[in-house]
């Protein structure tokens, strides 16, 4: 069996804030993530708060294309020497549309228990401060079909790719606002 090759079928949404009884506080992981430009690549570092320890992930995402909910995950665990070799591509600057950017993403991840189901928090620091995703992921394609939204939900997500982790690079909370008029507008004409 490969570890370092996982599939994950998963739903995502869009969530105004910390659900309770989550508050900032709680026990959480700090994540930056760094996408390497051109490429289905990223540099994921975690830091637990509680422990100051560090966790260096190499990453490759792709999403199935026969089903948009399901991702297939390659990961390489790194230590500290070869994540260093890596650091040539953190927070590195890129251009999009006549800007300069950086291509790192930070955020806090909370886990939620909800209905005996772990959701995933996220809660987006720096330009995409107010951006607060939830993310659940299925073992089951039964549990995955038949999961009842929760209703701290505003909009599901799943497969709109302007909330893929590479796509927000860039991105400003009012981005954010944006897609989200235009994604709650499609829902109204259908």
């Amino acid at each position: 069996m490969n570890k370092t090759y996982r599939s994950e079928l998963h739903r995502l949404f869009l969530i105004q804030g910390l659900p309770e009884p989550l508050k900032p506080a709680d026990i959480h992981l700090q994540i930056f993530d760094n996408y390497i430009e051109n490429t289905r690549l990223r540099i994921r570092s975690v830091r637990s708060p509680d422990t100051k320890e560090w966790t260096f992930i190499l990453q490759q995402r792709c999403t199935d294309e026969k089903n948009k909910a399901r991702l297939n995950i390659a990961e390489i665990h790194l230590n500290e020497a070869e994540h260093n070799a890596f650091e040539i591509f953190e927070g590195r600057e890129i251009r999009k549309n006549e800007r300069v950017e950086t291509n790192e993403i930070r955020k806090n991840r909370y886990s939620f228990d909800f209905d005996n189901q772990i959701i995933e928090i996220d809660v987006f620091l720096g330009d995409l401060w107010g951006l607060n995703l939830a993310k659940i992921v299925f073992e089951d394609e039964q549990v995955f079909e038949n999961f009842e939204v929760p209703s701290f939900a505003l909009l599901e997500v799943t497969t709109n790719p302007f909330f893929k982790g590479e796509n927000l690079v860039g991105a400003k909370f009012a981005d954010v606002q944006e897609e989200f008029a235009r994604s709650e507008a499609i829902l109204v004409r259908r």
